[in-house]
């Protein structure tokens, strides 16, 4: 796996918009971008200075659209504040990023060049590990309520309890125990399709704290293919340090 941290530059005047506040504004857009870092063989060959249009179908050969828990294909990531004038962008990837490509056309976008390193964890039996994760908890209603228009979707949960619940119950699931755990922020995320008028709306939990590793093989699986839903728009990266 590789992860990278990508620096975008926001500026430090509140009264003048810069561009890379615009972009981050609608997690779509950011998705979009970081997947031209995957183009396919022949957009490189057939433009190699990325000067056509954008095409979908040329970028994310393999890496987007992917079922994670049945391949090691696909990238996640996460915006995370930043202090200063500049907000940071982490992707973990199975491949190794091509962001010169990226941002051939953008790089008013960024503060810094993009960093990139290889990541090969392993991990032991009750390891204890500090963690950061931005999720999207939610639940699916049953076929039982008496709302039929809701039966089978998923929806928001609500309130730090049932949030870390639903946290606790990804570990039992992927082989983790929490120690200590804090939802350090809840904010609605906003964002939007270009073919569409509606607003995507998702509710994003931050977490941070200390957990313990029970499985380690199930763990390193929950660390590839993410955790919880809307991977797409931002969620699931699961990071890690030594407690």
């Amino acid at each position: 796996m590789f992860l990278s941290r990508i620096v975008i530059d926001i500026g430090d005047n509140p009264d003048r918009e810069q561009p890379g506040q615009r972009w981050l504004r609608n997690l779509y857009h950011v998705h979009q971008r970081l997947c031209m870092a995957f183009p396919s063989d022949s957009q490189l060959s057939d433009d190699k200075d990325f000067l056509k249009s954008y095409k979908p179908e040329e970028f994310g050969a393999g890496q987007v659209h992917v079922d994670r828990h049945k391949t090691k294909a696909g990238f996640l990531f996460r915006v995370d504040p930043h202090p200063g004038k500049s907000v940071a962008i982490l992707v973990q990837s199975a491949m190794k990023p091509d962001w010169e490509y990226a941002f051939h056309n953008a790089g008013y976008l960024l503060a810094t060049p993009p960093q990139v390193k290889q990541f090969d964890p392993q991990f032991g039996k009750d390891q204890r590990l500090r963690f950061r994760l931005r999720a999207n908890p939610t639940k699916r209603v049953g076929a039982d309520k008496a709302d039929d228009r809701l039966a089978g979707k998923r929806v928001q949960l609500f309130g730090e309890e049932q949030q870390l619940d639903w946290l606790r119950r990804q570990g039992e699931r992927y082989g983790f125990a929490l120690i200590d755990c804090r939802v350090s922020s809840v904010e609605t995320q906003r964002s939007r399709k270009p073919e569409k008028s509606e607003e995507i709306r998702h509710q994003a939990v931050t977490f941070d704290g200390l957990l313990q590793v029970t499985d380690p093989a199930a763990f390193l699986s929950a660390l590839e293919s993410g955790i919880g839903p809307a991977k797409g728009f931002g969620f699931g990266l699961l990071s890690v340090a030594r407690g």
